[in-house]
């Protein structure tokens, strides 16, 4: 599901030896929004799983039917994900991950409405070394860049992308005098919240561990001329430099990260939201970044 990997054209780098065991090293970086009193991004590392959560901000005025907040949800979400990962480390990530939301489910201890569609959510990204391989798994909008075989590949799931211009392009035709910009603003996050975890509209981590199952998924080797060398996994906040600012393309991201750290990174998104901050096409003038940077050798 999402939309198919976009692929361009690195460096090329020797295969390992036969006896090496490829060994993952990760580096990460994350920071609130400037201004902003909490992170609702979070990164982690549990062993051979690597993971980055984008907790989904409440836009003002609107109510969630729980008294817990994003940042909560992704806190609860990561340890819980991490539990899975220990308790049953051969399992599929789309299986550990649909474990973890039913986990979170009983941490709310009964006082929320589950089934508000404003409950708490977020996207996940997580990357597993397995020996002689990796897996993935992307829902909602972080994306994972990978580069194997001297290749750059982008793993998206554009499904809220695209329920999202939908809406966008729905509200636009109302007419002018019968909404101002805050009613057009109130509408769109409306619809949008009716499309979370639907089958037409998007599928991102709350209540629903089903949503696990409609995840982007994969497994890439670590030997041979096909293997994995390096992997960047993103929140929105980050991948922005790309698809918002088009500082550079993924293979040049990929680069500043690997020769600079994941926090130089970072530092462009955050100088493109201060110089360009009308190009923005969301309700923040900045967002929550994060960056995790795996290489493999």
């Amino acid at each position: 599901m999402g939309a198919p990997d976009r692929r361009y054209a690195t460096g090329s780098r020797p295969a390992w030896p036969a006896a090496a065991a490829p060994t993952m090293w990760v580096s990460s970086a994350s920071a609130a929004a400037p201004g902003r009193p909490e992170n609702e991004d979070l990164v982690f590392r549990f062993g051979p799983l690597v993971g980055v959560l984008d907790g989904a901000t409440v836009p003002e005025g609107f109510d969630t039917g729980c008294a817990h907040g994003p940042s909560w949800y992704v806190r609860h979400l990561a340890a819980r994900i991490g539990l899975a990962q220990a308790t049953r480390p051969a399992a599929t990530l789309m299986s550990n991950l649909a474990a973890a939301i039913l986990a979170v489910r009983a941490d709310h201890d009964g006082r929320c409405d589950l089934d508000h569609p404003g409950t708490p959510s977020s996207t996940v990204c997580l990357l597993r070394e397995g020996g002689d391989q990796v897996d993935y798994l992307v829902l909602c909008d972080s994306p994972l860049v990978l580069e194997t075989g001297g290749e750059v590949r982008v793993v998206t799931d554009d499904r809220l992308d695209a329920t999202t211009a939908e809406l966008r392009r729905a509200v636009a035709a109302v007419p002018a005098d019968a909404a101002d910009r805050a009613t057009r603003f109130r509408l769109a996050v409306t619809a949008q919240r009716e499309r979370m975890n639907r089958t037409h509209g998007y599928w991102v981590a709350a209540s629903d561990p089903d949503a696990a199952y409609h995840a982007v998924t994969g497994t890439l080797p670590l030997r041979g001329a096909g293997a994995l060398r390096r992997a960047v996994l993103l929140s929105d906040g980050a991948s922005c430099a790309v698809e918002q600012f088009g500082l550079f393309g993924w293979p040049g991201l990929l680069d500043l990260v690997a020769s600079e750290g994941p926090g130089a990174l970072v530092d462009r998104v955050r100088a493109a939201e201060r110089d360009h901050a009308d190009r923005l096409r969301r309700f923040k003038r900045a967002d929550d970044a994060s960056v995790v940077l795996c290489e493999f050798g």
